[in-house]
């Protein structure tokens, strides 16, 4: 099956086809630096990262763009109230977001550029556009025109005389049109600032990513992805602006993943209702934060709260029981009890791959892996060696991998018990061949308590844990 992609630009799934075959450029809008992350951010990195593997597990070879807007209004506006540089405050919080992404088990992307390192290539875009006409400058700030690009809308699908500006574009009415937008600010009183032919100043917004773009991947892409939310003004004006300048198409691909929500209303840091990353690795693992992702399609918005939280680390338990090994004494299952294992890993991948290959279909994917989970732990009970057990674990292993999961500390602590309730079972076999029925039935209900399940059978007495 060919992999295919929905396309935000055409509204529909494609083929996915790479400009250069077997290498994929994708760049990834990443965050403005002026407070912490929070799970809806991880949420983004994560739709990303497992985008990015899944391409890479498919046998290509991902140059990974994710930039750092390191200067900005807000970031101004915060280290000015802070009394820091605003300069030293952004870098701390991408010192912070860096540790976030390992915490997270978030490959690094190949390249990370910031904004304040790219000025150089913005004020050569920013001239192209003008000596284009597709810029002009009005005492020391430089603005695009929106309605020399004739195909301006198509991203978002609005009709330019029906648009507002965007959140971060201001009212000025020294632009020759309201929907212009700024390429370069002049400098104000304590904002820092950069030389440039139009005096002291800084860059827009939209005009940082594109310069990374260019810089980094080149003047055409694979795939630009970004949040829904980034679809207009930003993403629309990054068309608007490289493609203006260099006349070709920008990305062949636009993807978007849906809002984080919480409690069923988005999260915003204007709301005050944001739960950081720091915060939400503190009580749980950054494998029920990406369970959370994985159980939902990417495009969708994503519902967070505590029911969901439960049912993720539910799932990661019932992921990380396949990977118990076999049962003390285990003299191997029965000859069709492994055919059926055998057929099951073959099947998990080829049915992985196929849900994958439809707009990464993660839903669809981990399907087939509690499938697979199912009949490693029948197998186990039926008395599976551990060499009988290795190629479903092994398949699990590679499958739950290529989705980022990392499957550990739980199987750790697992382990750690396993001795233990090999004992109790022991016991409780003795305690049934000296006929002390309650004692036997009170170790066996407490241990279902605490979720292993004690399966009697003419050979003797199994355990598994509750998936």
């Amino acid at each position: 099956m060919t992999l295919k992609i929905f396309n935000t630009l055409t509204r529909k799934k494609e083929d996915f086809e790479t400009i250069q075959p077997g290498e994929v450029r994708m760049y990834v809008c990443g965050p403005t630096v002026y407070n912490k992350a929070h799970v809806g951010h991880a949420m983004s990195a994560m739709v990303f990262d497992i985008i990015r593997r899944y391409l890479e597990y498919r046998g290509y070879k991902v140059h990974h763009a994710m930039n750092f807007t390191d200067v900005d209004d807000k970031i101004i506006q915060r280290a000015n109230a802070m009394g820091v540089d605003p300069f030293d405050l952004a870098q701390g919080y991408i010192n912070e977001y860096e540790q976030n992404l390992r915490d997270l088990n978030i490959l690094p992307a190949t390249f990370k550029p910031r904004a304040t390192r790219e000025i150089p290539q913005i004020i050569q875009i920013i001239r192209g556009l003008e000596e284009k006409g597709f810029a002009y400058e009005i005492d020391g700030d430089v603005y695009f025109r929106v309605r020399k690009d004739e195909d301006y809308g198509r991203l978002s699908g609005r009709k330019l005389d029906e648009m507002q500006a965007g959140a971060r574009i201001g009212v000025d009415e020294r632009k020759e049109d309201p929907m212009d937008f700024a390429l370069w600010k002049a400098s104000r009183p304590g904002e820092p600032y950069w030389d440039s032919p139009w005096g002291r100043g800084r860059p827009g917004w939209h005009i940082e990513c594109s310069a990374m773009n260019l810089h980094h991947l080149g003047e055409q892409i694979d795939i630009h992805g970004g949040g829904n939310d980034l679809i207009f003004p930003h993403h629309e004006n990054e068309i608007a602006q490289t493609e203006s300048y260099t006349g070709k198409p920008f990305a062949r691909y636009w993807m978007h993943n849906g809002m984080l929500q919480l409690g069923g209303e988005k999260m915003s840091k204007s709301l005050g209702n944001l739960v950081t990353i720091e915060e939400y690795l503190a009580e749980h693992s950054a494998d029920s934060l990406r369970l959370m992702v994985l159980n939902s399609a990417y495009r969708n918005p994503l519902t967070f709260n505590d029911e969901v939280i439960v049912q993720s680390e539910k799932a990661i338990d019932r992921l990380r029981s396949a990977l118990r090994p076999a049962l003390s004494g285990a003299a191997g299952a029965p000859r069709e009890v492994l055919q059926v294992l055998q057929a099951q890993v073959e099947k998990s991948r080829a049915g992985f791959i196929e849900a994958m290959d439809d707009d990464f279909n993660t839903a669809g994917a981990l399907s087939c892996l509690f499938e697979l989970v199912r009949v490693i732990n029948q197998a186990r009970a039926e008395g599976a060696t551990s060499a009988e057990l290795q190629p479903g674990q092994a398949m699990l292993r590679e499958l739950t991998g290529v989705l980022g999961l990392q499957l550990t500390v739980g199987e750790k602590e697992a382990q750690a018990a396993d001795p233990f309730i090999n004992l109790l079972v022991e016991l409780r076999n003795e305690l049934r061949t000296q006929k002390q029925w309650a004692l036997s039935d009170k170790v066996r209900s407490s241990l279902a308590e605490l979720g292993v399940l004690i399966e009697d059978s003419k050979e003797g007495s199994t355990w598994r844990y509750k998936e």
